[in-house]
């Protein structure tokens, strides 16, 4: 009986300690989600029925997403103007914003 208490325990306590390092780490990310850039930044452009389509996060999937802001998204986004940041281009609005879901950084205009 005693043994099974011990056992009992000790994986509560790593749990537990499993518990925290995940807190700890979401603590540390810094910056907007994903989602709350698109809502910001793509949503008003790409709602349903636009004239520039309809996207959304579930549109593609991730690899596809990587691959958009890699090779297309400085290229067909650049001339776009933001008038809700100042009319910047959108690319440098969304630049601006460190985002921990945003895996790489997104290509400079060229």
């Amino acid at each position: 009986m005693k043994k099974s208490s011990v056992i009992v325990a000790a994986v509560l306590i790593g749990v537990f300690v499993l518990g925290l390092a995940n807190v700890a780490t979401a603590a540390k990310k810094k910056g907007p989600k994903g989602v709350d850039l698109y809502k910001e930044y793509c949503k008003p452009c790409h709602e349903a029925d636009s004239d520039n389509g309809e996207y959304t996060p579930m549109t593609m999937i991730q690899d596809q997403w990587e691959r958009f802001f890699d090779k297309e998204f400085v290229d067909s986004h650049s001339a776009i103007l933001d008038p809700n940041h100042d009319n910047k281009p959108v690319t440098e609005a969304i630049r601006s914003k460190p985002s921990p879901s945003i895996t790489r950084p997104i290509p400079s205009n060229r």
